[in-house]
């Protein structure tokens, strides 16, 4: 058995509508992942420039919390910490989602890099890059990408949550299953898996899908971030339907599983302790959670409506 989670939402930490000056900071900050600091928190997340002829692009960017009081916002990266690639290359059109964590000195950033196709809408793969300015910029380690599709997994390779445990490296990430078409336009069904790796750079996949499907075969499920907690591991995923997922009826919700060896879960969504709230920006759908551990405290960073485009919000694990 595992824990029975409640989770106490405290509110909206930023949204990025009410940032003015950044012209590639407009809209969306999706996927938060932190990285602690002795005074503040900074929290990464990607964000869009507004659209070209319909078009996004992707950059990743931070903002910096006092870790005295999460709500209270320092400093906002003035640029992205991260450069687009160049034409051809895998990260062309965006970089999303990013997942940081650090290597003594340096810090590591995983992030899914996007470019555009012509039968199906993209495909991603997911890239690194290593910072020695302490998180404020990045240099990927070069144009391809450290994870890509494969054999077994064909496409939208994406998603990457890293952890380290008993000294090895864990990357969990998402996996393209097939595309289906939802009136007129394909829809890409993918699951949650996991690679490891002794050094964080060569990677061996296990080339299975972790969580098992609830709402439907064509589940989607995303943003799988695990902590060990109780003598346990805990991932706390999203999930949504495969089509008409915009909107409230089918839109992202937060999932739960749990582990003892990162291998076998076992999925109970009624362990996660979180849901929509019943009005304002994330009464539609959350998602994207990431779980972190701040001065004895356990919080989780989530976002709200139309996947992150009006921020992201804080809540605090509540003991039992």
């Amino acid at each position: 058995m595992s824990e029975i989670f409640k989770w106490k939402k405290l509110g909206r930490v930023f949204n990025p509508l009410e940032i003015e000056g950044l012209s590639w900071m407009r809209e969306y900050s999706q996927a938060p992942s932190v990285l602690i600091f002795d005074q503040f928190i900074r929290v990464y997340f990607s964000c869009r420039p507004l659209p070209n002829n319909g078009k996004y692009v992707s950059y990743t960017g931070y903002v910096d919390l006092n870790r005295t009081d999460l709500f209270e916002i320092l400093n906002i990266s003035k640029t992205p910490v991260l450069e687009l690639g160049k034409p051809g290359t895998f990260d062309e059109f965006g970089t999303y989602p990013t997942s940081v964590i650090r290597r003594g000195d340096d810090v590591l950033a995983y992030y899914g890099g996007w470019t555009r196709c012509e039968s199906v809408p993209f495909n991603v793969a997911i890239g690194m890059a290593i910072s020695r300015d302490n998180g404020e910029t990045f240099e990927k380690i070069g144009e391809g990408p450290v994870i890509s599709y494969s054999i077994l997994e064909p496409f939208i390779i994406s998603g990457p949550k890293i952890r380290r445990f008993n000294g090895q490296w864990y990357l969990w990430y998402i996996a393209g299953r097939k595309w289906i078409e939802n009136a007129g336009k394909p829809e890409p069904v993918y699951k949650i898996r996991m690679a490891s790796s002794n050094d964080g750079i060569i990677w061996v996949k296990n080339e299975k899908d972790l969580i098992e499907s609830k709402l439907e075969e064509n589940e989607c499920q995303a943003s799988p971030d695990v902590i060990f907690y109780k003598n346990k591991y805990h991932m706390f995923f999203c999930y949504r339907y495969s089509l008409d997922y915009r909107g409230k009826k089918n839109g992202y919700r937060i999932g739960y599983a749990y582990s003892d060896d990162m291998m076998n879960w076992i999925r109970d969504d009624t362990k996660t302790g979180i849901n929509i709230s019943e009005e304002g920006w994330d009464s539609e759908m959350i998602s994207y959670p990431h779980v972190f551990e701040l001065d004895n405290r356990i919080y989780m960073l989530y976002l709200g409506n139309e996947v992150g485009r009006f921020g992201f919000g804080l809540a605090q694990l509540v003991d039992n």
